[in-house]
């Protein structure tokens, strides 16, 4: 988890459009029902999975560097994250890991040289 904290501070400071690409999306498994944000122990309608924000209002407001943070990436949450489902329970394994790259690899060529 420490070297992707590292690497979201990087974007985030680099990049905060590429920053605001990554992690502020819906398609990652999670939460059946609509998302209210990230949150490293997750609650009904919270996620600590990337890109798992079905349905929530404010998810331009998310990113990379905000999820690694409300998350706590540096001691949990990676790769696989947490969902709420009735309680708080491990989402898909290694599902953090695949969204942060399904997200990476659909930046353009030239944000992808700017995260290389």
């Amino acid at each position: 988890g420490k070297d992707i904290v590292q690497f979201a501070e990087a974007v985030e400071i680099s990049s905060p459009t590429i920053d605001g690409k990554v992690c502020s999306g819906e398609h990652a498994d999670g939460t059946a029902s609509s998302s209210s944000g990230y949150k490293a122990v997750p609650n009904t309608n919270e996620t600590a999975q990337c890109s798992n924000l079905k349905g929530y209002g404010s998810r331009a407001k998310e990113s990379f560097s905000s999820f690694v943070k409300k998350v706590e990436l540096h001691n949990k949450n990676w790769p696989t994250g947490k969902i709420h489902s009735t309680n708080t329970v491990d989402g898909t394994p290694n599902g953090n890991a695949n969204a942060v790259a399904k997200d990476l690899v659909a930046l353009n060529r030239d944000e992808k040289t700017i995260v290389a």
